[in-house]
């Protein structure tokens, strides 16, 4: 009976299905313990990545195998990113009222973003590389990994960086916003899409539709000038 069960578990870990199903499995879980507790610490990213690292380290499945289970995850990554053409087509008539300050934030907001982040680095004794590595932590990771690239940094550290500014902007990005009494809808969805890119987008659709509108602008505005501005910039002073 034990052989069979054996050889039953081992076959469910050899499907190639198994990534896809515990990956989405895990962020059901953390997506609903998140709405149930509102817990910052369970932010659905957070909470799920850590569920699915775990799950992996006990059944001993390597990133090879499972990045292969998950491929499937790609073919979705495009129409969910074209999905959210849906609320900003909602909210158009509210972002052409907003139309200039959306700009000025972006200016303002987005290029203090991004230099404060390489500026840390050098206050810590950060070496060329990594600074270059760190410039692009705010946009989305397919854009930071070519910009960090083209600049000479590590792409596969910056898609890191990326993550990781993604969780902590969607963890303390809403308190801190409701603390300085920022309330209103665009205004605190340009700044988690400003700051935290794709996680703080999601977080701002929980939020309202507008807030989320907002956010996916933000998101890829900055992700544009990001991608054109940062390299000729970078260019011109060094």
């Amino acid at each position: 009976m034990s052989t069979q069960l054996a050889v039953a578990a081992q076959a469910i870990l050899d499907h190639p299905l198994f990534g896809f199903g515990i990956t989405l499995g895990a962020y059901q879980l953390a997506l609903a313990l998140f709405e149930r507790t509102r817990w910052v610490f369970l932010q659905p990213v957070l909470l799920s990545m850590t569920l699915v690292v775990g799950v992996l380290l006990l059944c001993g499945i390597d990133y090879a195998e499972y990045r292969q289970s998950v491929s499937m995850l790609s073919v979705f990554l495009g129409p969910a990113t074209v999905a959210l053409a849906v609320p900003l087509f909602l909210n158009l008539k509210r972002i052409r009222q907003l139309l200039w300050p959306i700009l000025i934030t972006l200016g303002v907001a987005g290029s203090l973003a991004t230099a404060l982040g390489i500026g840390l680095g050098w206050l810590l004794g950060a070496d060329h590389v990594m600074q270059m590595t760190l410039l692009p932590k705010s946009v989305t990771s397919p854009i930071a990994m070519l910009v960090a690239e083209q600049l000479g940094g590590i792409a596969a550290l910056a898609a890191v960086f990326v993550l990781i500014t993604g969780v902590i902007g969607a963890i303390c990005g809403p308190a801190l916003l409701g603390l300085i009494g920022v309330r209103s809808p665009a205004a605190r969805g340009l700044a988690l899409g400003l700051t935290a890119h794709a996680v703080g987008t999601a977080q701002a659709l929980q939020e309202s539709e507008e807030t989320g509108a907002f956010a996916a602008l933000a998101m890829s505005l900055m992700g544009v000038a990001s991608a054109i501005g940062v390299p000729l910039v970078m260019l011109l002073v060094l």
